[in-house]
């Protein structure tokens, strides 16, 4: 890793922020505080909320750790599209006994809000998904003594990165669980992502230079070992960490990802109106298809019924969020699992180096 990310964890595993409640500040905590870098996701949360989380963090490790904001997002949705796809969820309101919510209720999720907060009482990284920002806002956080990294999924979007000044990136191939971070939202490019290993070397070859952080599919040390074999700085996980005791995923969702009724994944906008990879289930089958390029609107609209599933014990309404290894989760507290992936590591590099004459 680079010189200034290395003295940030002992280890190159990073815990990947995941919205909605996965990552908790126990989690990203014990991440820390095995030796890796723990991350608390910010998006969907009040500014007061995420504020609260980072005292929590504090108050559970001395360590370094991270936080990740959503940028606001253009509102270039089509009223006419979301107000279809209200009709058509209507079903499953009157099946869940719940009101669909209010796509227009979101706003900008506290962007300035939580700038202000994280610039004034500085963390030691904060990341970025949805885009990128602006030289000034990277610049202010480099003043903070913040580090910044930029979630990215194409070679422009690297390149746009590192001009604008981002001290890393966070480089997502299209393995990965949860949201595709791309910066602009094309519905012509759905099912069009990079697999993590040539992103990576894509983004090397262009001459991009700023430490990378990989993420994407990762499950295992010897998966660790091939992304920084390719290039990468240090690998960041989601779905592994999301079964452990301490993330505060629901326990269906934990259950559901080596849970032999859910087989695979795919990209779906039927959730959020952004592609999300996650395990298909019935409300992806059946809503998938027609969900329009709508984020957070979408997001919004559905939250209820996601709720509401849950309570009801029903992970075939849910928005099971996964990667492309989910079968290879292990349920065993996150600094064990720190550790394993470690050992893992460092045995898979042993193995690939060359012996001594």
């Amino acid at each position: 890793m680079s010189s200034a990310l290395t003295d940030l964890c002992r280890y190159p595993i990073v815990q990947a922020p995941m919205a909605g409640g996965a990552s908790c500040p126990q989690l990203a905590a014990a991440v820390s505080e095995a030796g890796g870098l723990g991350f608390l996701a910010a998006g969907y949360k009040t500014a007061g909320g995420m504020y609260q989380e980072i005292k929590q963090i504090r108050g559970l490790t001395a360590r370094p750790f991270g936080v990740n904001l959503f940028m606001p997002q253009r509102a270039a949705a089509d009223p006419a599209a979301i107000e279809v796809y209200r009709h058509q969820l209507a079903g499953e309101a009157a099946w869940y006994e719940t009101p669909l919510g209010d796509p227009e209720s979101g706003g900008d999720d506290g962007y300035e809000a939580k700038l202000a907060i994280l610039r004034d009482d500085p963390v030691p990284v904060v990341s970025f998904t949805f885009g990128c920002p602006g030289s000034e806002v990277l610049e202010s956080f480099a003043k903070a003594g913040t580090l910044t990294v930029v979630t990215v999924t194409t070679p422009e979007e690297a390149r746009a990165a590192q001009l604008a000044g981002a001290d890393a990136l966070c480089v997502q191939g299209v393995e990965a669980g949860g949201h595709q971070g791309a910066h602009r939202d094309d519905p012509a490019a759905d099912g069009a992502g990079i697999g993590l290993l040539t992103l990576i070397a894509l983004i090397r070859e262009e001459g991009v230079e700023l430490p990378v952080i990989a993420t994407g599919g990762l499950m295992r040390g010897t998966q660790i070992a091939a992304v920084l074999a390719a290039g990468a700085n240090a690998a960041q996980l989601g779905t592994a960490f999301l079964v452990c005791p301490e993330s505060g995923a629901h326990t269906l969702h934990k259950q559901a990802m080596t849970n032999p009724l859910f087989t695979r994944t795919e990209l779906t906008r039927a959730f959020s109106g952004r592609p999300a990879r996650g395990l298909v289930n019935r409300f992806m089958r059946e809503h998938g298809p027609y969900a329009p390029a709508a984020y957070p609107q979408v997001h919004h609209l559905t939250s209820g019924l996601r709720k509401a599933a849950a309570k009801a014990g029903d992970a075939q309404g849910m928005s099971l969020w996964a990667g492309q290894g989910h079968r290879m989760a292990r349920a065993v507290p996150a600094g064990e699992l720190v550790e394993l992936l470690a050992a893992e590591t460092c045995h898979a590099r042993a193995a690939l180096a060359p012996e001594s004459p």
